[in-house]
């Protein structure tokens, strides 16, 4: 310090002040600053108004068969014929006229006019609701379920892609091989619901799986939709059944390493000062492993049951559950249930909680402490760290703001764009199929589906499992599918806006410690990974969680591989819109380093807009 600076920071007495009179300091005065703040707005708009429009094509199956009630759509919660007319479970195409009235005015008058399809028998005009709450409160209600948030698909967002601006591709056609092999697989993950991941292939019902899909693959290799084992001599092998197709970035898949069940699934989650393991309240079986009843049920097996719920009204039945033991999450039926009555970005912020909550012999709240990305400012620093830019509570905040974003970009592909059928709708035409045969000229389901095994199996029964006696598809949920369209898919989307967010915190090459799985009785042991197979990262660890959740509403019956495919890419743009518009709001030189769910690498950096 200077003679002349000594004397402006030290008064009469002797004691220092400040140099500046001012208590507010730093690089920018205040109108600067305003200034600033205005300019990185106008410039992120810009950037983001920059983007090329999309096209958003849909599948066309909703013009194509206008004429005969939209059966190829989405109409669940509209009024719909009943058993006695010509085509029982055909929407009333003037409620689906109202519906699409609705959607193309926007007016919240034209919303208000939808009909739906049951009536309260009290006339109080109370409704049920599910979609907004965590847990179902259907049974005993007397009022129709109502449609799920149409008018969010109207909604703007102004951080990050608008919703608009963004695309998913067609969905399959009602009539392709594709649809077929979807359906095919969903039949088979119905039958399979009870079978311990453990068991996969070691059992009748998905050694017929992995044998069908495998037939399927091989008349119709175009329509192939299911990850490939290229260790194998037919594509579909235990390790890849039900699985997700996410990939590493030298092009082989990454999910196939290690248990079913993502890591973050089975670890222990160190939640502040407590500490939480993972089991859950599961519903009953339907099936015991003995071929005994296990008290559970599947539903909408019946058509009448399947009518009433296509209807929107409250299901008859509800859940059998569990009150002997929480347990582990061990088959389709209990993750299902997981994803039954979640919180959408549960799985990802228990995820974050094991990854940050550093490894410890003396605290039993502790995590693996996965490192941060290389990119984070704060790894390169010796006197400072992350909290409120870059540390935990950006990180924690940041994934519950992606998530409703998320949902707003699939709410418009859902409602505004696709109007994608259930599968459970879908199973009623092909119910009605067998029940009259001459009915296969109306809805032209693929051969494919109809000459499957799964078909055959989920009528007649496979090994120890009695079939259905119908081809309707067995539901995990009393009411089936929520009352908006199949596609995209709301939790995969925010899976993969979620997992994207973890996957540039953290350091993907970071092998998971001391890995789990589940034993035949469903308890956790220790995994012992098989000669050859590759480490356990982060990266292959989130992305497998990703496709447990997405694809945990596939084993309920509620969505289509399709929905999880396209979904978890658009939740991944929705993530990466939003980093790239907040790289100008940071003081820090940082980078986020990430592999894409399809293998290819991207880094996002300040310094990639102009600031």
């Amino acid at each position: 310090m200077t003679s002349e600076q000594a004397v402006e920071v030290t008064r009469d007495d002797g004691a220092l002040q400040p140099p500046d009179r001012e208590c507010d300091i730093g690089p920018q005065s205040p109108e600067q600053r305003a200034d600033t703040a205005l300019r990185i707005r106008y410039e992120a708009a810009k950037s983001e108004r920059a983007r090329p429009i999309p096209d958003h094509p849909c599948n066309g199956d909703e013009a194509k068969f206008a004429d005969q009630n939209f059966f190829a759509s989405y109409t669940k919660g509209l009024p719909h014929f009943g058993s006695t007319a010509a085509f029982p479970g055909e929407v009333r195409p003037e409620a689906y006229m109202q519906l699409l009235t609705a959607l193309r005015s926007g007016a919240p008058d034209d919303f208000n006019l939808i009909p739906l399809g049951c009536i309260c028998v009290d006339g109080d005009g109370e409704a049920q609701q599910t979609a907004s709450r965590f847990a179902p409160s259907l049974v005993g209600g007397n009022c129709p379920r109502r449609l799920v948030n149409p008018q969010a698909a109207l909604a703007f967002d102004l951080e990050g892609a608008d919703s608009h601006h963004l695309q998913i591709p067609p969905a399959p056609k009602f009539d392709s091989a594709e649809e077929a092999s979807e359906m095919i697989e969903l039949y088979w993950m119905a039958l399979a619901r009870d079978v311990p991941f453990s068991l996969y292939g070691q059992e009748p019902i998905t050694q017929a799986a992995i044998n069908d899909l495998n037939a399927f693959a091989q008349t119709y290799p175009n329509a192939f939709t299911w990850p490939c084992d290229l260790r194998s001599q037919g594509c579909v092998t235990a390790r890849t059944l039900f699985r997700g197709t996410s990939r590493n970035p030298d092009g082989s898949l990454s999910e196939l390493d290690g248990s079913y069940l993502s890591q973050f699934l089975l670890l222990d989650i160190p939640f502040g000062a407590q500490r939480i393991t993972p089991t859950i309240r599961t519903v009953l079986p339907f099936m015991n492993p003995d071929g005994s009843s296990g008290g559970g049920m599947d539903y909408l097996t019946e058509f009448e049951e399947w009518l009433a719920v296509q209807n929107g009204c409250p299901p008859a039945k509800k859940d059998q559950i569990d009150i002997e033991k929480r347990r582990f999450i061990r088959n389709g039926r209990d993750i299902g249930q997981y994803v039954h009555i979640d919180v959408l970005f549960q799985a990802y912020f228990n995820a974050m909680l094991i990854l940050l909550q550093p490894p410890s012999t003396s605290n039993d709240n502790a995590g693996i402490g996965a490192p941060f990305d290389p990119g984070n400012p704060y790894q390169r620093v010796p006197n400072q760290e992350g909290f409120g830019t870059f540390g935990g509570p950006h990180l924690a905040s940041l994934l519950c703001e992606v998530a409703t974003r998320a949902l707003k970009a699939v709410w418009y592909q859902k409602w505004s764009v696709h109007r994608r059928l259930r599968p459970e709708e879908f199973g009623g035409r092909v119910e009605r199929i067998r029940t009259n045969p001459d009915l296969k000229q109306r809805y032209p389901v693929h051969e494919a589906l109809l000459t499957s095994q799964a078909l055959k199996a989920i009528e007649q029964g496979i090994g120890l499992h009695p079939g259905y006696r119908t081809h309707l598809l067995p539901q995990a949920f009393p009411e089936g599918s929520p009352l908006h369209p199949a596609y995209g898919a709301g939790h995969a989307t925010v899976a993969g806006a979620c997992v994207t967010i973890l996957k540039a915190w953290f350091d993907e090459e970071f092998v998971i410690p001391k890995p789990q799985t589940l034993d035949a009785q469903g308890e956790r042991v220790a995994y012992t990974a098989p000669a050859g197979e590759r480490p356990l990262t982060v990266r292959g660890e989130l992305n497998k969680l990703a496709a447990n959740i997405a694809i945990g509403r596939n084993h309920a019956g509620v969505h289509w591989r399709s929905d999880y495919t396209a979904s978890i890419r658009l939740g991944e743009e929705v993530a990466i819109s939003i980093l790239q518009d907040q790289v100008c709001t940071y003081n820090e030189d940082f980078s986020f380093s990430l592999t894409r769910f399809d293998g290819s690498p991207i880094t996002i950096s300040k310094g990639a807009r102009p600031c």
